[in-house]
């Protein structure tokens, strides 16, 4: 962070515009005034600010307006605006309208001196010019999004311009269409790429245990704490929180999320005093988290505290661009094999199939074709029979009615397939919705020949 850092403060009131100058100024940073948006915009032309904070209500307009007039004219400039207390609305517009972050009033200086160093942290047009030209080739294992179809041109538009803010995003996406990746990209391109990335799966953790799992506990707070441990939440301090499948946080627990994004504080199971946090939080579901606020599932007010920007990815099945995304994945995994190809007519009966498991079904199927290739060039012989026989299914046709059921059988199948497909096929909460084991329900699946679509084919 550079002395010579200077951020443009445009309040109304003089003593909260004392109060930022002096904060500023004592992390050595040089502060300028404005009381109104045309005295802002007067500054912001003649001379160049590294941030610019800037008040809701403002006597001849309000902080919306300047966050347009910043995007419009100095695109580069992080805006970050302070609205009034649980003005909910109102920060959400301000961040779809592009501002960098928020801050709610009355002002915490401990929030205010972390937004400002994670938005000094934001690279400067020519120092990101810099880094395009002399950037090496990605080390194995960083996230890459590859594709030139228009529609991965926009989410890789998108996810360059989420990665300049600080605002929550919502990813949303069929299941294996690649969320987790975009997240770890947003990370990976914005100011906190050096501090931790935690990815969360919601709906992987008992409900008798989120509490511990997101806040941690101290020692002695239950049986089996022997020492104290730090949550989800402390592990990813300063960095990202990416919380996926987050529609199936139970009510309880989203109670707390909520409290705990509201305050940036969390307190660990058995602790009396609460400690603060800074975490970016992105949160993805395949579901309709819109849908589930209406009927009750969800809470409004975490959805509004989670959706300020959103994402949204395409299914594999919609993208014109298969076959890059395949051979670059067959460059990847095949490590051991140098030289191996593929024929066009395997390249063209993958590009065929629907891939209802998205990304993550291509991944896995070529892995296998990989492992089981008779020879250094992959052709239809390699493929599995769903994908290199003549007729593609469709995505029923993967779980076709077994002739032998009865009417009885017949309906119970349809009834657990339609709650499979309600929960996305994830085991665990069909199993703990019908109040069976895990393997109860593997023995019916078995029973009654219902595949989970989104598992590799050779399983």
């Amino acid at each position: 962070m550079s002395a010579k850092s200077q951020v443009l403060v445009v309040d109304d009131e003089a003593d909260i515009r004392e109060l930022l100058s002096m904060t500023l100024a004592r992390m050595g940073l040089e502060a300028h005034c404005a009381a109104s948006t045309s005295e802002a915009y007067a500054l912001l032309a003649k001379s160049s600010y590294d941030l610019c904070l800037t008040d809701m209500r403002l006597p001849d307009g309000d902080g919306l307006a300047v966050v347009d007039h910043v995007a419009k004219h100095y695109p580069n400039l992080p805006v970050a605006v302070i609205t009034a207390h649980g003005s909910t609305e109102n920060a959400v517009a301000a961040l779809k309208a592009g501002a960098f972050d928020y801050l709610p009033k009355p002002v915490s200086l401990d929030q205010l001196r972390m937004l400002v160093r994670s938005a000094l942290k934001l690279p400067r047009p020519a120092q990101r010019r810099a880094q395009e030209d002399e950037a090496p080739p990605a080390a194995p294992g960083a996230p890459l999004l590859i594709g030139q179809s228009e529609p991965m041109q926009a989410v890789r538009a998108m996810i360059d311009r989420l990665a300049r803010t600080q605002a929550p995003i919502q990813i949303s996406g069929e299941s294996g269409s690649g969320k987790e990746l975009a997240a770890r990209l947003i990370h990976t391109l914005g100011p906190r790429a050096e501090q931790p990335f935690m990815a969360v799966n919601c709906g992987a953790i008992p409900e008798n245990l989120m509490e511990s799992e997101f806040f941690g506990y101290k020692k002695g707070a239950f049986t089996g704490a022997d020492a104290d441990r730090d949550g989800f939440f402390q592990a990813a301090n300063g960095g990202t929180l990416f919380l996926d499948e987050v529609a199936d946080l139970p009510l309880a627990m989203q109670v707390k999320l909520l409290r705990a994004i509201q305050e940036k504080k969390v307190r660990k199971v058995g602790a009396t005093q609460e400690e603060p946090v800074d975490v970016r939080l992105i949160s993805a579901t395949h579901k309709k988290l819109a849908a589930l606020v209406e009927t009750g599932e969800f809470r409004q007010d975490l959805y509004y505290r989670l959706n300020g920007l959103s994402l949204s990815l395409p299914p594999l099945r919609e993208r014109a661009d298969k076959r890059n995304l395949i051979k670059n994945i067959l460059v990847t995994e095949n490590t051991d094999y140098h030289k191996a190809g593929i024929d066009d007519q395997a390249l063209e009966a993958l590009e065929r199939y629907h891939w209802p498991g998205n990304i993550r079904q291509l991944r896995n199927v070529l892995r296998t074709v990989l492992a089981l290739r008779e020879g250094d060039v992959i052709t239809v012989k390699d493929l599995p029979q769903e994908i290199g026989g003549s007729r593609m299914p469709s995505h029923e046709d993967g779980n076709k009615l077994p002739a032998a059921l009865n009417p009885l059988e017949s309906a119970e199948r349809d009834a657990l397939i339609r709650e499979l497909e309600s929960h996305h096929w994830n085991i665990t909460n069909v199993a703990r919705q019908l109040k069976i084991s895990r393997n109860t329900l593997y023995r019916k699946m078995q029973r009654l020949n219902i595949k989970d679509p989104n598992k590799d084919i050779l399983d």
